[in-house]
């Protein structure tokens, strides 16, 4: 088995394998695997070789780094089973084992190509990977060569995955010739402030001046300094709350991503009021309505402290949801990034309509009534929320 070893370990180590098919098992086992196929899959930490297991009626897969898929084969080919198809970039390998363990080994030309191993990986990316980006290298998601960072990932995935949910709606956005307007509610380190700059300017080749705010001084001096390294102009940052921010007419996009509590109705509020055409929205401790929310029937929800708080962000969030479609606005609740990595993974993006759905009024009506809440957005909209409750 040596020789098996060695050719597997030469395939391998050179990265040249396509697929290799495991078949003819030594003793049948109606229980076992009856044949396996490996093949390569780029993974975001390397090059793996992924093992499926063919059952009767099912398969598993297992993946493996080289040296561990060296062990694996050998392994197979020694105790379970009697053929191997290797299907490489030089040639076609049969390894054929005898019942007494003698192995033979014949290659013939190649008869398939190497497929690219990216497909195998994740789908294509707005900003891609291994092309070095300047605002990810300054930020430190990519290094100098284009390549994400392992502890950095996640963030990559989170920045493509918001921009993607921006791309969907770049035609509601309607710039009259003075260039977007755009404003970030509680911007943070900016990764999506600036993903959102380039993405625009960069890579769709509009005008937009971009504003993101936020609390924290040393936060927003740092962004600035990012912002002017990078040579973008149009992106400027201010210290603020978003309750009190003044200074613009008109604003095309409202951005409000972990705004705490009311915060996040602040910022929804103030969309509204500049009759914002687009609105992204991931909300953040919904704490208003817990103290609020009461239906005798709901009591073994009510009765426990967790349930009854994720059950008040829902509701929080629904409530949201309903009032923007009350003013106007087509609204949708969507997945942001996987719940494994935070439970707060809720984007509200709102596209403004004009066309209010007949039955949203007694939805908020009723669902309002039943909760036995008043919530602040409907306190802070006012007037304008009334007359269309009333009319």
């Amino acid at each position: 088995m040596e020789n098996v070893r060695e050719l597997m370990e030469q395939i391998i180590d050179a990265g040249t394998l396509i697929d290799l098919v495991l078949s003819y098992v030594r003793k049948k086992d109606p229980e076992g695997f009856q044949k396996v196929d490996v093949r390569p899959v780029m993974l975001k930490d390397g090059l793996y070789y992924q093992f499926t297991y063919h059952y009767k009626n099912k398969a598993t897969h297992e993946n493996m780094a080289p040296k561990d898929a060296v062990d694996k084969i050998q392994d197979l080919l020694g105790n379970y089973f009697r053929q191997g198809q290797c299907f490489t970039r030089e040639g076609d390998y049969q390894i054929l084992i005898s019942k007494k363990f003698k192995v033979n080994i014949l290659k013939k030309s190649p008869t398939k190509t190497m497929k690219d191993l990216s497909h195998n990986r994740r789908k294509k990316y707005i900003i891609p990977e291994n092309i070095p980006n300047p605002f990810l290298i300054r930020l430190g998601v990519m290094n100098e060569k284009g390549k994400v960072l392992a502890n950095k990932y996640d963030k990559f995935r989170q920045i493509n995955r918001f921009l993607e949910m921006v791309a969907d709606v770049i035609p509601a956005l309607e710039d009259k010739g003075e260039g977007l307007q755009i404003v970030d509610f509680g911007c943070g380190k900016s990764y999506l402030t600036f993903a959102l700059y380039h993405y625009l300017t960069e890579i769709l080749k509009l005008r937009a001046n971009i504003t993101g705010l936020d609390l924290k001084k040393d936060v927003v001096d740092h962004c600035n300094e990012i912002a002017r390294e990078l040579g973008y102009g149009n992106l400027e940052f201010f210290v603020g709350d978003i309750g009190q921010f003044q200074g613009k007419e008109r604003v095309h996009m409202v951005v409000s991503l972990h705004a705490c509590d009311t915060a996040t109705d602040a910022a929804l509020v103030k969309a509204v009021e500049w009759g914002a055409d687009v609105i992204f929205s991931v909300p953040c401790c919904q704490h208003e309505l817990l103290p609020q929310i009461h239906n005798e029937v709901m009591g073994p929800m009510e009765k426990h402290g967790i349930i009854k708080e994720r059950l008040s962000s829902l509701i929080t969030d629904s409530i949201r949801a309903n009032l923007l479609e009350i003013m106007g606005y087509a609204t949708q609740l969507l997945e942001f990034i996987d719940m494994e990595h935070t439970p707060k993974n809720i984007l509200i993006r709102a596209v403004k309509s004009d066309r209010i759905p007949k039955s949203a009024v007694e939805e908020y009506k009723r669902f309002k009534a039943f909760w036995q809440i008043n919530p602040y957005m409907e306190r802070a909209l006012g007037e304008k929320l009334q007359k269309r409750l009333q009319g």
